[in-house]
């Protein structure tokens, strides 16, 4: 689990006081030995292992400017902190989740649901509070709805991925207070490979639950005649297999019952690529089968009477609460087709149209004792249109409509939603000024949202407009300073507004509120950072006041079923991330790195599922060619918790990796080794509905290999 910023001076970060690092020290302290111990095998050459999440490319005495794709902007000059992860990164980082592929970044963890589900849990806040796009268009999946639904992106196909937040994340989304995650894939080719045929292969394979994964992607063009441009041809596909997984020691078994998860994603992509653009389709099928441990069958029949849970019958008498015999499966099946295009220059003061579509058929089958027990649907599309003008008295950007519309259904036992039909449409701007050291953005968005019940026959609307501005000022060489501010709302979803059911994948029956109102937000970021020398940082704090939130109220429990009703308060989110680096030597350096965000309703009870701070020490050589690494991370104990919540307590994780790269017959090759929680130490997410059924791996080995040609 590291926590390092991407390789890029795009985040914002403010100078928190001294107690802030010094806390972070401090958490180190009870590490004792095993910090000691993996500060010394960092230093070892190639008996080294590799750690997925760690990035354990060679520290630069700069950090290398990006760009942004999801705005077009410099990383270095946006307001708020983007997370960018590039494909040598994610090379060491990708996990079978998003979720865990991204949970070392700062300010993100993970939501752990069992090894095949998990979505990013963004500074305390997930579900709807956090998009996850495909290259600019909504995944349209079922992950929002509920933590044990899978994302449906595959992240060993990814080519790049990029967190926004502020002023870019209102191009994507109108309640993304946590943030956007943009996937990067190159399902639709935007230009000819150089060498008529390109592609890769890797495997992988892992023994914390004896995983095997194996991925491959081609692309090739043919010219058209005339010098039309070329016709360019994409193909990709990944299959994994995983049983159930270790825990660490200590948890009374040694692995978690019905964790396992299988599946395999295609992809078929076709572009026409010219001079000035691209238009391009594909179609994506995936295929998922995963266990949801936790399951408890001993609460059917319960049921909400008021605001209390009745969990036996009326004459007295109790339910027949068997339990069955097997762990429920996911039966996964997700068919896409993408729609991508950019036309740049078409006309005097434009500088590019781009067209960004998803039609989505989801559906998955939650199988218990061999039949279907619970189906969910959903059938969904959305189209965007943008136009990038060029500068207007020096302002530049993007003027955008989106429009999108999702029928959700569920039938059978834990069908606790009724069928839903979703329609938004939106209007968007973001605008980009530069004037000497300084640079200043902003942006606006409106959406207006419908959503109908189609049992009770119930109808609610809502609209919202938000608005951001920021500015980074580079005050001199290799410093920055940045500040956004941030006025949102957030529209509630169907499942907020209508929920009435028992739902035993997470242990909650859940009530929705069709009065529900939307959200207010106001957010604060501010940033410093020193991004070039021996020594880097980057330090920002951040603070939400939201009028308004929707999250769900526990009213009662009954032998872990938690009766929730979703109900609205004023919230809080406080928080920071922070980084240090120092290069010793040419193949040595020195990081230290943490995170920590408090969330609280106005009254000061805590707000459930909120993660734990964090910190850790990471040291990165470079020895006879390879890059190896070394990390200690430091998880406190989650003790501000919310009514009938458990506490977590706290865990250290040792880390080690290595990763070798070299040229052979003309393609490029690399091999990598990854040692995670070396220790074996038991470990629980406090993001997790499901903490105490299904705790972190325990001690995992994973080694890979991977061709370019």
């Amino acid at each position: 689990m590291s926590q390092r910023f991407s390789n890029s001076s795009a985040h914002s970060l403010h100078r928190s006081p001294k107690s802030a690092l010094a806390r972070a020290i401090e958490a180190l302290q009870p590490a004792g030995r095993g910090l000691a111990l993996g500060t010394g095998l960092g230093l070892l050459a190639c008996s080294s292992l590799a750690f997925a999440q760690s990035g354990a490319a060679k520290q630069e005495s700069s950090l290398a400017e990006v760009t942004v794709s999801a705005t077009g902007m410099a990383a270095g000059d946006m307001a708020t902190p983007v997370q960018v992860l590039g494909e040598e990164e994610l090379r060491l980082r990708r996990a079978a989740t998003l979720g865990e592929t991204l949970a070392a970044e700062p300010g993100i963890n993970a939501s752990h649901f069992g090894a095949g589900a998990s979505r990013p849990v963004i500074r305390g806040m997930d579900g709807a509070r956090v998009s996850v796009l495909s290259d600019g268009s909504e995944l349209l999946d079922a992950s929002t709805v509920s933590p044990d639904h899978a994302v449906t992106t595959e992240p060993l196909l990814a080519r790049q991925i990029e967190v926004l937040r502020g002023p870019s994340a209102l191009l994507y989304s109108p309640g993304a207070m946590g943030g956007v995650v943009n996937v990067l894939d190159g399902k639709i080719p935007t230009q000819a490979p150089e060498k008529g045929l390109e592609g890769s292969a890797e495997l992988q394979a892992g023994t914390a639950a004896g995983m095997s994964a194996g991925a491959f992607s081609l692309t090739t063009a043919t010219p058209l005649k005339n010098d039309n441009g070329q016709l360019v041809l994409h193909a990709e596909g990944v299959a994994r297999n995983a049983g159930d997984y270790r825990v660490g020691s200590g948890w009374g078994q040694s692995k978690v019952p019905g964790s396992f998860s299988r599946g395999n994603t295609g992809s078929v992509g076709l572009s026409w690529v010219g001079d000035q653009g691209y238009l391009g389709l594909a179609y994506t099928r995936q295929q998922a089968r995963y266990g949801l441990p936790g399951h408890q069958h001993s609460f059917e029949g319960c049921h909400a009477h008021g605001d209390h849970l009745h969990c036996g019958s009326h004459d007295g008498h109790d339910h027949d609460h068997a339990e069955s015999s097997s762990v429920p499966v996911v039966d996964l099946t997700s068919e896409r087709w993408d729609l991508r295009g950019e036309w740049r220059k078409p006309t005097a003061g434009i500088a590019a149209l781009r067209l960004r579509g998803g039609l989505t058929n989801y559906r998955h089958d939650e199988i218990e004792d061999g039949s279907v027990a619970t189906q969910f649907r959903n059938k969904a599309h959305d189209l965007r249109l943008e136009m990038e003008h060029e500068p207007i008295a020096g302002w530049r950007g993007t003027l955008g409509l989106q429009t999108l519309k999702r029928r959700f259904s569920a039938t059978g036992e834990e069908a606790y939603v009724q069928p839903t039909d979703t329609q938004r449409h939106s209007l968007y701007l973001l605008e980009e000024y530069r004037w000497q050291d300084w640079s200043f953005q902003g942006a606006l968005r409106h959406d207006r949202q419908r959503v109908e019940a189609e049992l009770s026959n119930e109808r609610r609307s809502h609209s919202a407009t938000s608005a951001s501005l920021g500015t980074v000022w580079k005050f001199q060489p290799g410093y920055s300073a940045s500040a956004s501010f941030t006025s949102g709302s957030r529209m509630p979803t169907a499942e907020e507004l209508f929920a009435n059911g028992l739902h035993m994948a997470t242990a909650t029956y859940e009530i929705g509120n069709p009065d529900l109102s939307r959200e207010r937000s106001q957010a604060l970021d501010l940033g410093l950072a020193k991004t070039t020398g021996d020594t880097t940082w980057k330090l920002n704090a951040y603070h939400y006041r939201i009028k308004g939130y929707i999250y769900g109220a526990t009213l009662d429990a009954h032998e872990g079923l938690q009766l929730l009703q979703y109900t609205q308060g004023n919230a809080r989110f406080t928080g920071w991330e922070a980084q240090l680096s120092q290069r010793l030597s040419r193949e040595l350096s020195l990081s230290v790195f943490g995170d920590g965000v408090r969330a609280r309703l106005e009254d000061g009870s805590a707000l459930p599922r909120i993660p734990a701070l964090r910190a850790g020490l990471r040291v990165n050589a470079r020895l006879a060619g390879w890059d190896t690494m070394a990390e200690w991370i430091q998880v406190l104990r989650q003790n501000r918790t919310a009514q009938y919540e458990t506490r977590t307590p706290g865990y250290g994780m040792l880390n080690l990796g290595a990763s070798y790269s070299w040229k052979s017959g003309g393609n490029q090759w690399q091999f990598y080794v990854k040692g995670q929680n070396l220790t074996n130490r038991l470990a629980y997410a406090a993001t997790s509905f499901i903490k105490s059924a299904a705790p972190l791996t325990g001690r995992n080995l994973v080694v890979g290999l991977r061709m370019d040609f």
